[in-house]
């Protein structure tokens, strides 16, 4: 599953603004991600976890939960407008036959819940995942089709992603993080960086 979040995070130089829309944590071009949607997964994953030894699960907390779910929204809204331009879709059954197989590879529907825990995952986010995946799957396959070297498939697909973020814009709220460009990524606002001066300056 983090297939997807590595394809993703290749792209790179996205346009960043102040968020202007109550109730925004996220926008993607004319894609509002809200922050009530942002919450409902991490109260879900929070809760899912209860009941589940995670006692030797690296499991992210606070802000860093909350930074990763906006995070994979908003890279799934970019995988999902650059597969829409190259008319790349994933049908149900695909997702269905897929989420079948990652059940098997967990050890079957008792072991899925523990999981999805320990990725991190909102049980009603899977199907999204599997999407994201399959989606970047396909976009991969379509790059190798049309020529692109396994060696510049990165490369390529980097250029897909800057190229639409560029068209639609990127909007990340204040509260939530920033978009690094050099990265691709919604990051943790460090408000004491500016404070701090190398030794030598």
């Amino acid at each position: 599953m983090k297939k997807f979040l590595a394809v993703a995070a290749v792209a790179s130089a996205l346009f960043l603004t102040g968020c202007s829309q109550v109730g925004a944590a996220a926008t993607i071009g004319d894609v509002k991600i809200t922050q009530a949607k942002v919450q409902g997964s991490v109260d879900s994953i929070l809760a899912a976890r209860v009941g589940v030894d995670t006692s030797q699960m690296q499991l992210e907390t606070g802000a860093a939960l909350t930074l990763g779910q906006l995070r994979f929204f908003v890279l799934t809204a970019l995988l999902q407008a650059t597969s829409k331009d190259l008319k790349i879709t994933v049908t149900k059954a695909e997702i269905d036959t897929r989420r079948a197989s990652i059940t098997d590879q967990v050890g079957g529907v008792a072991s899925l819940p523990s999981a999805l825990v320990g990725a991190g995952i909102a049980a009603e986010n899977l199907d999204a995942y599997i999407e994201a995946i399959s989606l970047s799957d396909k976009i991969s396959q379509v790059l190798t089709a049309s020529g692109v070297a396994q060696a510049d498939l990165g490369t390529s697909v980097q250029k897909l992603f800057v190229e639409k973020a560029a068209t639609l814009g990127v909007t990340i709220n204040p509260r939530y993080g920033k978009w690094d460009p050099t990265v691709a990524d919604v990051v943790a606002t460090d408000p004491a960086s500016s404070a701090v001066t190398p030794a030598t300056k």
